[in-house]
C-alpha cells in the first residue's frame, strides 16, 4: 500500500521566502565583498606601479610587459590590459590614502571609479561626484550623465529666499535640492516653444524630468486643479519630495522673469499649504522656471515674498560645454579591451542594489 505524499506545511511559502532572501543577501554580501578585494588589489598594484617608475624611472614598456606576464599567470583573470594597469596607477594616483581607498573599495564598483578618472581631470570634481554617487545611489550611467551635464555646477545655484522663509538646517537642504539653470535638452524642442509645449513635452519625458530636477522628487500631476470661494485655478507641476517632506510647486514661463511671477506663485503655495498640505507636511516650496532672469530683480522680487520660492533659468537647448577629458583610455575603450562588458554588467548591478538600498535606508532615517 503506498503511502500518500505529506502534506506541505502552512507556513512552508513563507520559510521559502525567507531562505530566498538570505541566499540573495548572502550572493551580494559576497559579490559586494570580492569587488571590495579587487579595488584593493588594483590600488596595490598601482601605487607600486607608480613608486617604481618615480624610483626606477621606467616607463610604458615596462607596463605593457607586465601586463602580458599577469595575463599569462592569470589566464582566467580578466582585467590585467596595459590600458587597466593604466587606471590602476591613476587610482593609485588620484587616492593615496590607504583607508579612503578601504572605504571607497566597500561602496564603488571599480567601473565607477574608472569613470570618475577618465571623465574628471580636477580632484575635487572627482570627490564631489564620488559623494553624490554614494548619496544617491546612481547606476554609472547616470554618473556618466551628471558628469556631462557638469551638474556640480549647477547644484544649489538657484536663487531663493530659503534662508529667510525655512528654518536651519531644512533651509541649507532645500537650496541644495534646486539647481540653475535646469536642462530640457532632452525635449527635443526648439527655443521658441511655448509654454504648454514645454509643459507637455515634460510630461511625455518625466523619467528624464524627475532625473533632472533630482533625488527625491516624486510627480503628483500637472495642471493641479485648486479651487478657491468657486474660483478655478491651476498649477503648472505639483511634486512631492520625499526628502524634504514636503509639496513642490513647480510654475513654468517662456519669457524672462517678471516680478508678478513670484506673486502668483506666492498665491499658489498659500492655497497648497492650506488645501492639500498634511498637517505633519513641511511648508511647500515653489520652483518658478524662467527662460531667463534678471538676478538682481529676481532678488529684491522674492525678498518682499512670505512663502520659500526658489527662481531658476531652463535651456531646451544645451549651452554648457562638454567636460574635459583625461588622456586615458575611455571606459567603453577599456570595456572592449577587456571583453568583461556581461561581468562589469553584473559587478554594477549588485553594486547599484547595494547603494539603492543604502540611499533608501539614509532617506528613511532622514
Amino acid at each position: 500500500m503506498s503511502k500518500k505524499p505529506a502534506a506541505i506545511p502552512a507556513d512552508y511559502a513563507d520559510w521559502l521566502a525567507d531562505i530566498k532572501a538570505r541566499v540573495a543577501t548572502a550572493r551580494q554580501r559576497a559579490a559586494l565583498a570580492a569587488n571590495a578585494a579587487l579595488i584593493r588589489l588594483y590600488w596595490q598594484i598601482g601605487r607600486d606601479i607608480l613608486q617604481r617608475q618615480s624610483a626606477q624611472g621606467w616607463g610604458s614598456k615596462v607596463i605593457e610587459r607586465l601586463a602580458r606576464d599577469l595575463r599569462e599567470a592569470f589566464p582566467e583573470m580578466k582585467g590585467f590590459s596595459a590600458r587597466n594597469l593604466k587606471y590602476m596607477r591613476a587610482f593609485a594616483e588620484a587616492w593615496q590614502d590607504a583607508e579612503i581607498v578601504q572605504r571607497l573599495a566597500a561602496q564603488l564598483p571599480w567601473f565607477h571609479l574608472c569613470t570618475l578618472l577618465d571623465k574628471l581631470k580636477v580632484q575635487s570634481e572627482r570627490e564631489w561626484y564620488l559623494a553624490k554617487v554614494i548619496e544617491e545611489g546612481w547606476s554609472r550611467t547616470t554618473l556618466e550623465l551628471q558628469i556631462r551635464n557638469r551638474l556640480h555646477e549647477r547644484q544649489g545655484q538657484a536663487i531663493t529666499n530659503f534662508d529667510a522663509r525655512l528654518p536651519a538646517p531644512h533651509s541649507d537642504l532645500a537650496h541644495e535640492t534646486l539647481k540653475d539653470p535646469y536642462l530640457f535638452d532632452f525635449l527635443g524642442l526648439g527655443d521658441e516653444a511655448h509654454e504648454r509645449a514645454i509643459e507637455n513635452a515634460l510630461v511625455r519625458h518625466i523619467t528624464h524630468f524627475l532625473l533632472e530636477l533630482g533625488s527625491g522628487f516624486a510627480f503628483v500631476g500637472r495642471q493641479f486643479r485648486l479651487e478657491v470661494e468657486g474660483d478655478e485655478f491651476f498649477i503648472d507641476l505639483l511634486f512631492y519630495h520625499t526628502r524634504l517632506k514636503c509639496y513642490v510647486v513647480v510654475e513654468l514661463k517662456a519669457t524672462a522673469f517678471k516680478p508678478e511671477h513670484a506673486g502668483q506663485l506666492n498665491f499658489y503655495l498659500t492655497a497648497v499649504d492650506k488645501q492639500v498640505k498634511a498637517p505633519d507636511d513641511r511648508p511647500t516650496i515653489g520652483l518658478l522656471l524662467c527662460r531667463t532672469k534678471n538676478r538682481t530683480v529676481a532678488e529684491y522680487a522674492l525678498s518682499g515674498i512670505d512663502k520659500p520660492i526658489g527662481v531658476a533659468e531652463y535651456q531646451l537647448v544645451r549651452a554648457l560645454p562638454e567636460p574635459l577629458v583625461t588622456s586615458l583610455p575611455t571606459v567603453e575603450e577599456l570595456e572592449s579591451e577587456l571583453g568583461a562588458i556581461g561581468d562589469e554588467a553584473s559587478e554594477e548591478a549588485t553594486g547599484k542594489r547595494n547603494l539603492q538600498v543604502g540611499g533608501e535606508q539614509k532617506g528613511k532615517n532622514e
